[in-house]
């Protein structure tokens, strides 16, 4: 694998806000970024695009990507539903001269700084609290009840995990987030 390109994590509780702050950032063209398309084997949802905001792969096809070392991480995030960042994805970018980022959960972006670590600046993007996290699930309307709960207790795990990231980004102004953000980027990747 080619290794010319740097490697920008975001991952957070589900939000947080950090896929705003990401789609901000990629629009930030003199950062040279391109966004790295994880894969899922969990249904669409949405408006979601295959190949745009994840690459959908059955179960089963996701288990035999594992089993041929396809990927630079992957977990089982929920039972059966499997997350994973493929091998080919961070090729593709780093082959167009650009750096990756990515928006991925908190034990994929560790996985990922731990595998590069001088080449990876892991942020960590935390929600004011949790519950103006829960507040921001529910007007997503994505959800259901159960699914936001399931949410919510993943995130009180997740927030455990802060300290182990590069930085801690606080998301209570999202204009001041992404601001942030955008600075700490540009210093990364000069």
């Amino acid at each position: 694998m080619k290794k010319e390109g740097k490697l920008i994590v975001f991952s957070a509780p589900s939000g947080s806000g950090k896929t705003t702050i990401v789609h901000y950032l990629l629009k930030q063209l003199e950062l040279g970024l391109d966004f790295s398309i994880s894969a899922t084997s969990r249904d669409k949802r949405g408006a979601e695009v295959d190949g745009k905001d994840y690459y959908f792969i059955k179960a089963s096809a996701f288990q035999q990507h594992i089993k041929n070392d396809d990927f630079i991480e992957w977990e089982e995030v929920y039972t059966n539903n499997f997350y994973g960042t493929l091998k080919k994805e961070v090729e593709r970018i780093w082959n167009l001269g650009k750096h990756v980022i990515f928006d991925i959960d908190v034990v994929g972006g560790l996985n990922i700084k731990s595998k590069f670590p001088d080449k990876t600046l892991a942020i960590f993007v935390q929600p004011p609290s949790i519950e103006e996290m829960e507040r921001r699930l529910r007007n997503r309307q994505t959800d259901s009840e159960e699914k936001i709960k399931e949410r919510v207790l993943k995130a009180e795990k997740e927030l455990k995990f802060a300290n182990d990231f590069d930085v801690i980004l606080v998301n209570d102004s999202l204009e001041k987030a992404k601001e942030d953000a955008y600075g700490l980027v540009k210093k990364f990747v000069k």
